[in-house]
């Protein structure tokens, strides 16, 4: 499969095959192997059909549930968590987060979960795998090295203008003590800015939002990375640019974040795109785990 990169973006994104899945995973993640196991899943080697082929992690578009598990028994067979024991999200797009514990470990996956309208997890506990969805959506995955902290925010355009990143790096701050130069970042494949057109009411909240980083550019090609305006007076956005500026601002360093150099919409046949399909379609997962 032909894969369509962003241009002059760097290469970030490491596509890898085990047992007939592919998954992707990031460099600056992969690091700390030996600490955790992180990993993004695209649409190859599971068992779903139709639009949902075929690696649907989600029970929430009308896909066979027993499908859906088996999708997520080679998933984790093949990145190495148990699947019975992960926390699923519940994403509304909103700002709110939930601290995992192992009392969560199985919820909506093998029993019923009571974590209701979050949009982020995070934990310092090992052995329990969180997962996060997604399909043009941007994907934000953090690591603290020095105080073991994973976490998982969804940072659709309301969260995004919501600064969904630097809260998460505050609450990781907060219950853990992380700082935020020791984070480390992976914006996971989601919509790119060639894509991503907005309407006017979208885009003034984002022009709102970042018009300290749009009143510092020395040129339009610099506010241009964010946002343009069309002649048909629609906006395409630059989501990933988006949540770059917000992890900043609240003081991740450059040098520690990825930044996907692989777009949902411009790869529908090896990833899940909302856009792409007008809808139909199965989700794509972020996973994390620390390891014991």
């Amino acid at each position: 499969m032909k894969i369509k990169y962003i241009d002059n973006r760097e290469k970030c994104c490491k596509l890898n095959e085990k047992n007939g899945v592919t998954y992707i995973t990031f460099p600056k993640l992969e690091k700390f192997d030996k600490e955790i196991i992180h990993g993004f899943s695209t649409r190859l080697g599971g068992v779903s059909k139709e639009h949902l082929a075929a690696m649907n992690l989600s029970f929430t578009r009308g896909d066979e549930p027993e499908n859906v598990m088996e999708n997520h028994r080679r998933f984790a067979a093949t990145l190495g968590y148990d699947e019975k024991r992960l926390v699923f999200s519940d994403q509304v797009h909103k700002t709110v987060f939930h601290e995992v514990t192992e009392s969560d470990c199985g919820k909506g996956i093998i029993r019923e979960s009571d974590i209701k309208e979050i949009d982020g997890l995070v934990t310092n506990l090992p052995n329990i795998p969180m997962i996060t969805f997604y399909a043009d959506c941007v994907p934000l995955m953090f690591y603290d090295p020095k105080h073991k902290v994973i976490a998982m925010a969804h940072s659709g355009w309301k969260g995004t203008v919501g600064r969904i990143g630097a809260k998460m790096v505050d609450y990781m701050g907060s219950l853990y003590g992380s700082k935020p130069c020791d984070i480390i970042c992976a914006i996971a494949p989601s919509i790119c800015q060639e894509c991503y057109e907005v309407s006017e009411d979208v885009a003034v909240r984002f022009i709102e939002e970042f018009a300290d980083y749009i009143n510092a550019c020395d040129s339009y090609d610099k506010v241009n990375e964010l946002i343009y305006k069309k002649n048909n007076g629609k906006y395409q956005l630059n989501l990933h640019k988006a949540c770059e500026i917000v992890l900043t601002d609240a003081g991740v360093l450059k040098k520690n974040i990825d930044i996907t150099d692989i777009c949902t919409c411009c790869n529908d046949k090896l990833l899940f795109s909302h856009r792409a399909s007008h809808g139909m379609r199965g989700n794509n997962a972020a996973v994390m785990m620390l390891k014991a």
